[in-house]
């Protein structure tokens, strides 16, 4: 039986189609790594694309420092604190977002009443998760300005999916308690 000249060649498309999103990968998982090692030695800088302060989630065990900015760069290094929304600590509403697929895909067991922690050079912000959403991305909501001290975790959903996300999860959380230049309040 005789093969046709395009059932020989599919095999080899295949086989790089699989080879070239093996790498895609792998180069996200090692970015994503990197980035979390330079964004650690740079903490407390506020240009774009430098760390802006240590996220940590104490029930999950986790540690991810923050670059500020919110640009593709910036979310390959880590979540991304939004320009123009507030700072860890101050009143108002501060937006961090990340990747599902590497940095942020810890938030798939967060839960209402987990601690969030955010430090920086100027304190130590604790806050507490009160509302978890699933949005549609053209929904903006989680980032309007706020009165009181509050902070949104934004990243895609669902966690496990091939390609963009057609929806945003979004942790809701507002401070508890902070720590300012070694004093409490």
């Amino acid at each position: 039986m005789m093969r046709s000249p395009l059932s020989r060649f599919v095999p080899y498309l295949l086989w790089g189609v699989g080879v070239l999103l093996i790498f895609r990968g792998a180069r996200d998982l090692l970015d994503s790594r990197i980035g979390q090692a330079q964004a650690a030695r740079a903490f407390g800088k506020t240009e774009p694309g430098e760390s802006l302060a240590r996220l940590t989630i104490p029930r999950l065990a986790t540690e991810l420092y923050v670059v500020e900015g919110a640009g593709e760069r910036e979310l390959r290094r880590g979540p991304g604190h939004l320009r123009g929304t507030a700072f860890p600590g101050e009143n108002g509403n501060c937006v961090i977002a990340g990747h599902r697929d590497t940095h942020f895909r810890v938030l798939k067991d967060i839960r209402v009443g987990d601690e969030i922690v955010l430090e920086t050079h100027s304190g130590r912000y604790v806050y507490r998760v009160r509302r978890l959403r699933v949005i549609s991305p053209d929904n903006t909501a989680p980032l309007r300005p706020a009165a009181d001290a509050e902070l949104n975790l934004i990243t895609c959903y669902p966690f496990y999916y091939v390609g963009a996300a057609p929806k945003r999860f979004v942790v809701e959380a507002e401070l508890a308690r902070s720590e300012i230049a070694g004093s409490s309040m």
